[in-house]
């Protein structure tokens, strides 16, 4: 059973699937930093910067995720979570600010490596158990 199992079981139904899908998407671009870089060459800094600091976080759109991360990888991940493509790119777009902003309490992502993939899997247990 890999982690992505876990953390779909540990949260079961649809909550379960998109946590999965959440997780499976950042083990695809290398992680939180890479996700939040591709976000950043997409149009998204400014929604980026918000996460990461300490006011008001701005919010991204299911159209602004889908437009950056494109149609495809969108369907292919909302196909293998069992989710509606729609549904998936809403729910980045509503949980990823959360997550960043968790992870980064000082402003700041915390040094990669096992550590910050346990805790972004912590984080994301929590964010979709509310």
């Amino acid at each position: 059973m890999t982690w992505l199992d876990s953390l779909r079981g540990a949260l079961g139904g649809d909550q379960g699937a998109l946590a999965g899908a959440v997780a499976q998407l950042l083990q695809d671009s290398g992680g939180l930093e890479g996700l939040l870089d591709k976000l950043r060459q997409g149009g998204l800094s400014e929604a980026v910067a918000s996460w990461l600091g300490s006011g008001d976080k701005l919010p991204v759109t299911a159209e602004q995720i889908e437009s950056v991360l494109g149609n495809e990888t969108i369907a292919a991940l909302a196909g293998k979570a069992g989710l509606d493509p729609q549904q998936l790119a809403a729910g980045i777009a509503d949980y990823l600010p959360q997550l960043v902003d968790k992870l980064s309490p000082d402003g700041t992502l915390p040094a990669g490596g096992d550590d910050l993939l346990g805790q972004g899997l912590d984080a994301l247990k929590g964010l979709f158990r509310r």
